[in-house]
């Protein structure tokens, strides 16, 4: 299995060069920086899956350069490790879509458990998010995110939809989503179908790639325009 790759970036050498032993001692691949600046060029050439983020840095803080990755980067994961403890810097740093807050001091033991934990969560939900055209759909939370923007869909719109994301270009024929989300083709629930897909398409409509196109008393098709 390929190293975890991260990147701490704390102006405090002495207790960084303890945490950076005691990551690779883990498993861990691990680069630092020593300030805000330093840390988006290091993120720009390691791509690391996780950023341990010090608030209190020179040239740049942390959570400039956290804005900065985020901009760039939806999925790496965040971990503010910060003496400053106030609820507003808390609520900044998730407002900037960190994943953890950790107030410093803290024992490494607690971070390498924070660590396992969001890594193992992530690696069994991975598989049911997917990408379709410019929207990502997380099957297991039922969520559409397009342009920063999430949405949330009904258990049936979310199962008609992984049926038609995982047969992009491919006719689906309506008595096979009706069986497979209904569990009959009744006349009732075959204009429940309509009305859900009539749905699924107002909330898709936002990534213009992206179509659910009709074939007559047939089925659907998922069309991506990637170009």
């Amino acid at each position: 299995m390929e190293r975890i790759r991260i990147l701490l970036v704390d102006d405090d050498r002495q207790n960084s060069e303890f945490l950076r032993k005691f990551l690779e001692v883990e498993g861990y691949e691990v680069s630092y920086a020593e300030n805000g600046h330093k840390g988006w060029e290091a993120f720009t050439t390691t791509k690391p899956d996780l950023v341990l983020l010090d608030v209190n840095m020179p040239v740049m803080n942390g959570f400039e350069l956290a804005r900065l990755i985020r901009e760039q980067d939806r999925d790496v994961l965040i971990f503010f490790l910060t003496d400053r403890t106030e609820k507003a810097d808390r609520l900044k740093g998730f407002s900037l879509q960190g994943n953890d807050y950790i107030p410093k001091p803290f024992y490494p033991e607690e971070l390498i458990a924070k660590i396992k934990e969001r890594f193992d969560h992530r690696q069994s939900t991975s598989s049911t998010r997917m990408t379709i055209g410019q929207t990502f759909f997380d099957r297991n939370l039922s969520t559409i995110e397009i342009d920063g923007v999430v949405q949330h869909l009904s258990v049936r719109q979310s199962e008609i939809l992984t049926i038609l994301a995982q047969n992009i270009g491919q006719t689906i024929e309506r008595d096979t989503i009706l069986q497979s989300v209904w569990g009959n083709d009744s006349y009732a629930n075959s204009l429940a179908l309509n009305v859900q897909i009539t749905y699924l398409r107002k909330i898709l409509e936002a990534d213009t790639s992206i179509s659910i196109v009709s074939l007559k008393k047939r089925g659907y098709i998922l069309e991506v325009n990637n170009g």
